[in-house]
């Protein structure tokens, strides 16, 4: 089988920030083992960001604008590699450094592109290296943590697994750094509105996602046929465990009935949206039930200034969003067409947004 295993920035570095050379070694040899019984594996990484703060040292810690964050990835990405390129060579294994962005799932060219020379990688006996190009990747095209590209990387691979590996066991009924009382869910059937409510936000200050970018990643690979496990990245041959299916590695998370292609999960989970819009009841029914399009006339308000192409939220007449998709036409555009009619004025409702541009994130999915 082909497995994608992620493993964050709090898991790869020490507190210090240093490169956790221990951790990268157990896992290079997990990767081995896995090899060695015949399955693909493909490494998502965390660290290059956390790594170049403690190469230079930085006075008042992790910086937060993004200029200086592109300049640390550049520093702390190759010394990150080497780690790997030593630790899978200690094992026989060659690593191959792969760097992506957020158009290379969005655009169709670039994704063929991707998953070509993903594919070619595996078949040459390499194993892929990946992380999100942090270097080039500025805040309106970067995805923001490495969980939800190890998702759309195991999507666009046909992987039958995706493991995320991290600093706690799982998911929890409740927060474990404060909740003495606090039980391992081993096994999720649904990511749901209160499970996500239980996940909260980061877990460290170098950590980018937390177990809510975790759970979000975990939903983009269940909906595309992928089981998912969250486990604890410093658990003895954790990675060779998860593929086994032993049972108390961590938390799994099964595999929905439903193929989203990647396309839609970038849409839906990936691109940032940067506007809003409110429809009725009957436009969320059209959207929800009959697989429609997104029509002006369904449209009660709007927040947000956009462009064709960029992503919007789509929320219903109770407030929540239940879908987002790309927007055929800019808010000026959508504003000229809702205002009045006079005269022979015979304009018809725009098409907002296609059916094939939108993703609904609630309830069935279709692709």
């Amino acid at each position: 089988m082909i497995v994608v295993v992620k493993i964050g920035t709090s898991s790869v570095t020490t507190a210090e920030g240093l490169i956790n050379e221990s951790v990268v070694v157990q896992l290079c040899r997990d990767v081995a083992t896995l090899r060695a019984e015949g399955h693909q594996v493909v490494v998502v990484t965390s660290g290059a960001v956390t790594a170049g703060v403690a190469t230079l040292n930085l006075p008042g810690g992790r910086p937060t604008d993004s200029t200086t964050l592109q300049a640390l990835s550049a520093i702390g990405q190759h010394r990150l590699m080497r780690v790997y390129d030593d630790a899978l060579a200690s094992v026989g294994l060659i690593a191959g450094q792969v760097l992506l962005v957020a158009h290379n799932f969005g655009d169709r060219r670039q994704y063929l592109l991707a998953r070509t020379t993903l594919l070619r990688l595996l078949e040459l006996g390499v194993v892929p290296v990946v992380n999100e190009n942090d270097v080039v990747a500025d805040d309106e095209i970067r995805f923001g943590d490495n969980d939800r590209i190890a998702a759309l990387v195991a999507n666009l691979l046909g992987a039958q697994l995706m493991v995320l590996l991290t600093d706690t066991s799982g998911l929890y009924d409740a927060d474990p750094r404060y909740s003495a009382d606090a039980s391992l869910l081993e096994e999720v059937t649904e990511i749901d509105e209160a499970l996500e409510a239980m996940a909260g936000g980061p877990g460290s200050e170098a950590s980018r996602g937390g177990m809510a970018s975790k759970l979000a990643a975990a939903r983009m690979a269940s909906w595309s046929g992928i089981r998912v496990v969250i486990a604890k990245a410093d658990r003895p041959a954790v990675l060779v465990d998860a593929v086994h299916g032993e049972a108390g590695v961590g938390t799994v998370v099964q595999a929905q009935d439903r193929q989203l292609p990647a396309r839609k999960l970038w849409i839906g989970f990936a691109l940032p949206a940067v506007g809003k819009v409110m429809v009725d009841e009957g436009a969320r029914s059209a959207l929800v039930e009959r697989d429609a399009s997104l029509l002006t006339k369904g449209i009660t308000s709007s927040s947000g200034v956009w462009a064709a192409g960029d992503a919007l939220e789509i929320q219903g007449p109770d407030g929540k969003t239940f879908a987002k998709g790309l927007a055929r036409y800019s808010t000026e555009e959508f504003d000229q067409s809702r205002q009045p009619r006079t005269g022979t004025d015979v304009r018809d409702a725009l098409q907002l947004i296609h059916r094939d541009d939108l993703v609904i994130l609630i309830g069935a999915v279709r692709s």
